[in-house]
């Protein structure tokens, strides 16, 4: 039976991807490079290269082809590979020294590769440690600035709190100190925008810095993140006027169906063309600096004068939960974050509401009870102490750990920058206000070091 839509269904998405900003956020391809894994660290670079060069033109081939095809911008071209700690293993058991050498070079292998094969970025610098750490984990953990100081591409996830497990302080602290000389070692602190620190981190996950191979994956697969929250603030003011917060979820659902089925049918498209399995399509709207891209803006258009004001919370709550009912009913293939986020110096709207007094270092932070990025691309003062990113860092994980929901942290200490001063990172990174910290801290608390169990019902 043909499918029959009605004329205003056919203006409505050609409106949503000229007008409002819908794309394709990125097409991730998520590699496998264990069979690359070796103690001839020569030998391992010369096979990830071949690998990486063998699989990634054809891929990039394929994004640009169903962009075209289809008129949907797609943005960027990404790929995610197995925690290179996992690759470190057999160096780091010899010392802490060769663990970081060979990480170093490894990462420099996978950073100009695929700078030559055209793919923006590549997430896998990455470490699972809510529970512990291994030799390879600790060589990671401590050579994250310097790894990514001196690469262009490659971006770093650490998960070091676990619903079950609870959260690891000692490694918080440590990717603490790494954030700290990140910011001293890059322009405006920049490269701190390539590290997260997360809590129930998914194994599957297209966007940046969390985006890395994880367990349960085929050797090769492929992940889509949509985008489109200026669909949904139109939505919301064109059709909503006067109407129920009830009416308001269907809306969301109805329009993050579109969106998605759109993202679901350029996956399957260019996961047929590489010969893999399309994964998951992760839902989250993800605001971009740009006018009307902005969440922010959806949750002033459904009645908050200014966000961060009551009532915000539960204006996010309805939107994440229209978000995920509307997108699961239009694929299958759900996964990665699959919410609301929130980066700082990439939403228009949020910057504003900063400048305007109305959203907060605490009201963000409040906000990582609902949202699925916790406390994102967010400033904050360059002299701020090792111990309070820690403190601010173990109390969002925490929030994750204990509502089983992941989280992450994205903090960005800018040089000489004092509260309320505007950095501009320029290009997609946007521009943000710098936070308030406070004036107190929590070193004594953190420097007791060792871990917060969690209690989880497992049986």
């Amino acid at each position: 039976m043909p499918i029959v839509a009605h004329p205003s269904e056919i203006v409505e998405t050609i409106e949503m991807i000229r007008y409002l900003k819908f794309d394709v956020r990125a097409a991730t391809l998520s590699l496998s490079l264990m069979d690359c894994a070796t103690s001839d660290l020569k030998l391992m670079l010369s096979l990830v290269e071949e690998k990486l060069k063998s699989i990634l033109p054809g891929f990039v081939e394929a994004v640009d082809e169903v962009a075209e095809r289809f008129g949907v911008p797609i943005v960027n071209k990404r790929l995610s590979v197995t925690p290179l700690s996992v690759l470190a293993e057999p160096y780091a058991s010899k010392s802490l020294e060769d663990g970081r050498r060979a990480l170093v070079k490894l990462a420099s292998t996978i950073d100009s590769t695929v700078g030559e094969c055209d793919v923006d970025y590549v997430g896998g610098f990455s470490a699972y440690v809510a529970r512990g750490s291994t030799p390879g984990d600790q060589a990671l953990l401590s050579c994250i600035a310097d790894v990514l100081s001196s690469t262009e591409r490659l971006f770093s996830s650490i998960n070091a709190a676990q619903t079950g497990i609870g959260v690891n302080v000692d490694a918080i602290y440590e990717v603490s100190k790494q954030v700290k000389r990140l910011s001293e070692l890059t322009p405006k602190g920049i490269g701190c925008v390539k590290l997260g620190v997360f809590a129930n981190l998914p194994e599957d996950v297209p966007f940046m810095p969390g985006a890395h191979h994880g367990p349960n994956m085929p050797s090769e697969a492929l992940h889509i993140a949509i985008s489109g929250p200026g669909v949904v603030e139109h939505a919301i003011k064109a059709r909503c006027q006067g109407k129920s917060l009830t009416e308001v979820f269907e809306e969301v659902k109805r329009v993050v169906f579109k969106i998605t089925r759109a993202g679901e049918l350029i996956g399957k498209e260019i996961a047929e063309r590489i010969g893999v399995k399309l994964c998951t399509v992760d839902l989250s709207l993800a605001p971009s600096p740009t006018i009307g891209d902005s969440v922010a803006d959806i949750i002033e258009a459904m009645g908050v004068e200014s966000f961060g004001a009551p009532g915000t919370l539960a204006a996010l709550a309805l939107l994440t939960e229209g978000l995920r009912r509307g997108g699961a009913m239009a694929t299958t293939n759900v996964g990665g974050f699959s919410g609301v986020m929130l980066p700082g110096s990439e939403d228009l709207g949020l910057t504003d509401a900063i400048k305007r007094g109305s959203a907060s270092l605490w009201c963000l932070v409040a906000c990582c009870s609902i949202c699925s990025t916790g406390l994102d691309m967010v400033c904050i003062p360059g002299d701020t102490p090792v111990e309070v990113i820690a403190g601010l860092m173990a109390d969002v994980l925490s929030i994750g750990v204990m509502n089983s929901k992941a989280v992450g942290v994205r903090v960005i200490p800018v040089p000489g920058a004092k509260p309320g001063d505007e950095v501009d990172f320029g290009g997609l990174l946007g521009r943000s206000v710098v936070l308030d910290v406070g004036g107190f801290t929590p070193r004594d608390f953190i420097c007791r070091r060792g871990e917060i169990p969690h209690y989880k019902h497992r049986w």
